[in-house]
C-alpha cells in the first residue's frame, strides 16, 4: 500500500489527490461541477453530478498516478458542509436537487425561529445560530415541499445526508451510512456536548430519527468502497467538512491556531480546545479529530471572498483573469480613499448581518480601475480582520498567526495587506491544497500509514507575510473600513 487518496468535493467542483508517502501530490484530477439557480436566492446541485463527479475524479487521478486501488492505504472524504440531499434508502435516487450551503430559501422560517425565542436554545445545544446556511431548514423545507417526502420519511423510506454521508453511501453502494461529527455540527440537528442527534431539535423541525446517519469521529472506519467501482474495495478512513479538513491540514492542532481558507468565500475557524467556547458573532462547531476524543473550534463564515474577484471579472469586465489583480493593486500606492464593503448576499460573521448591501464608497473623480481593483482585495482582507478581532475577543487569545489556503492565498498583495491590517504574521505553506491534505491525513493516521511526526516533517516549505503599517496607520485605515461598514448596514 503505498498512497493515500483524498476526494475533495467542493460547491464548484469535485478534485481527487493521490498523496504519496513524502505527503506530496502524486497526481490530481479536478472537475467542475454546474450550479443550479432555480430562482434568485436559490441554489441546488444535481446529486447524481456529485457522485459521478467524484467517480470520474478518483479515476483519473489514479489513472495519472499510474496506481490501482489496490496500491492505495485508505481514503479521506472532504466535502462541502450543510449542503441537504434527500434519498430514497432502497433505490438511492434522491428525491429533488441538493438544496447547497449558500442557499437563502428559508430565510423567513429562520427569521420565526429568532422571533419565537428559539435562537438562544438552538445556539445552547448546536453552537449555532438560526440561519438558512446549517442543514436543518432545508431538510425540513425538503420534507415540507416534495410531494410525499414527509410521509415516507414517517415510514423510514428515505435517508438524509450532508454530502459526505451520500457519497459514503453510494460508495459503498448502501452498506454504510454515517457521518463525522464535523458535518454533523453543520446540520443544526446535532448536541455538540453530548455528540447526539437532539431530540428536541429533532422534534422542533420534525425530522424522523430513522432517516440520519450514524454519527462517528473522523478517523473511524467507514466501510470500504464497492469492488465493483475501481476494481478493488478502498478503505475510507477519513471524513470531515471542509474547512475542519483545512484546520487539520494545516497541522492547527493545538488551542489558539487558526485558518482561513480564500475560496467562494471566506472560513476562518480556531481551535479552541477541549472545551466549547460560546461567541457572540461566532458559531461553535467541533473540529476533525482522530482520536475521538471531542476537540471544539470557533468559526467565522465571509460569504464573500473570491466571489468578489469574479465580480471584477464577470459582473464589471474589469479583469480578464483573477490572477491580473495582484499586478493591477500594486500599480497604486493605495486605493485612493476608497472601501469595498463584500457584501452581496449580507454580511456573515461577526455581524451576521443579512439586510447588509454591498457598498463601493469613496469614489472620487481621479478613481481609476486599478484603485477598484485594490479596494475589492482589501475589502476581502478586512472582512477576515472581523473575524480575528471577534475570535480574539472571544478566547482571550492575541492571535499572531494566521495560516492560510485556497486560490485568493497565491495573492501576494491580498496577503501581505492580510499581515497589515491585521497585525499578525500570515503564513502560506508552499502546497496550498490544505483541504485534500487535512482528508488524507486523517486517513493516514487512522490506518498507520503516517504517524503525527511523519506529517510534521514532510509538509514542506511556507512563505511568511509579516506586518508592515505602522499603528498609526492601520488604525486610520481600520477607522474608514469602519465607517464603510455603517453605510453597508444602513436601513
Amino acid at each position: 500500500m503505498k498512497y493515500i487518496l483524498a476526494l475533495d468535493q467542493g460547491t464548484t467542483s469535485t478534485r481527487a489527490v493521490i498523496f504519496s508517502p513524502d505527503g506530496r501530490a502524486a497526481a490530481a484530477y479536478g472537475r467542475e461541477i454546474p450550479q443550479i439557480y432555480p430562482a434568485p436566492g436559490m441554489v441546488e446541485h444535481d446529486p447524481e453530478e456529485l457522485f459521478f463527479s467524484s467517480l470520474r475524479a478518483i479515476s483519473n487521478a489514479m489513472d495519472r498516478a499510474g496506481v490501482s486501488a489496490a496500491d492505495i492505504a485508505a481514503m479521506g472524504i472532504t466535502n462541502q458542509r450543510e449542503t441537504t440531499v434527500v434519498w430514497d434508502g432502497a433505490t438511492g435516487k434522491a428525491v429533488c436537487n441538493a438544496i447547497v450551503w449558500q442557499c437563502r430559501r428559508t430565510e423567513k422560517r429562520c427569521a420565526e425561529l429568532k422571533e419565537a425565542g428559539l435562537a438562544e436554545v438552538i445556539r445552547r445545544k448546536t453552537g449555532l445560530i438560526p440561519d438558512p446556511y446549517f442543514s436543518a431548514t432545508k431538510l425540513e423545507w425538503i420534507l415540507d415541499n416534495v410531494p410525499g417526502a414527509r410521509e415516507r420519511a414517517r415510514k423510514g423510506e428515505l435517508l438524509f445526508g450532508t454530502v459526505d454521508t451520500y457519497l459514503i453511501w453510494k460508495l459503498t453502494e448502501g452498506r454504510v451510512f454515517a457521518t463525522d461529527y464535523t458535518n454533523a455540527a453543520r446540520t443544526m440537528l446535532f448536541n455538540i456536548h453530548t455528540l447526539q442527534w437532539d431530540d428536541e431539535l429533532l422534534e422542533l423541525f420534525g425530522i424522523p430519527r430513522a432517516m440520519l446517519p450514524r454519527v462517528l469521529p473522523g478517523g473511524a472506519d467507514f466501510g470500504v468502497t464497492s469492488p465493483r467501482l475501481f476494481g478493488a474495495g478502498i478503505p475510507i478512513r477519513g471524513v470531515a467538512g471542509d474547512q475542519q479538513a483545512a484546520l487539520f491540514g494545516h497541522l492547527c492542532l493545538e488551542k489558539g491556531d487558526v485558518k482561513n481558507t480564500y475560496g467562494t468565500g471566506c472560513f476562518l475557524l480556531m481551535n479552541a480546545g477541549a472545551e466549547p467556547c460560546l461567541a457572540d458573532g461566532l458559531v461553535t462547531t467541533l473540529c476533525a479529530t482522530v482520536s475521538g476524543r471531542p476537540q471544539y473550534a470557533l468559526e467565522g463564515s465571509v460569504f464573500i471572498g473570491g466571489a468578489a474577484v469574479q465580480w471584477l471579472r464577470d459582473g464589471l469586465g474589469l479583469i480578464s483573469s483573477a490572477t491580473e489583480t495582484e499586478e493591477l493593486a500594486l500599480r497604486v500606492p493605495d486605493s485612493a480613499g476608497m472601501y469595498f464593503v463584500p457584501a452581496f448576499n449580507g454580511l456573515g460573521a461577526p455581524w451576521w448581518d443579512g439586510g447588509a448591501c454591498g457598498v463601493l464608497c469613496g469614489i472620487t473623480r481621479g478613481a481609476r480601475r486599478e484603485h477598484v481593483v485594490r479596494a475589492v482585495l482589501e475589502g476581502i482582507a478586512y472582512r477576515v480582520n472581523d473575524v480575528l478581532r471577534a475570535m480574539e475577543a472571544a478566547s482571550g487569545v492575541t492571535l499572531s498567526r494566521l495560516a492560510v489556503d485556497g486560490g485568493a492565498s497565491a495573492n501576494d498583495f491580498l496577503m501581505q495587506f492580510q499581515s497589515d491590517v491585521s497585525n499578525c504574521a500570515v503564513v502560506r505553506p508552499d502546497v496550498t491544497e490544505a483541504t485534500s491534505a487535512g482528508a488524507a491525513y486523517i486517513a493516514g493516521l487512522s490506518c498507520g500509514f503516517w504517524s503525527e511526526a511523519d506529517l510534521r516533517s514532510v509538509r514542506g516549505g511556507s512563505r511568511t507575510f509579516t506586518p508592515l503599517l505602522s499603528g498609526q496607520k492601520r488604525q486610520e485605515l481600520l477607522s474608514g473600513w469602519a465607517r464603510a461598514l455603517r453605510r453597508s448596514r444602513a436601513e
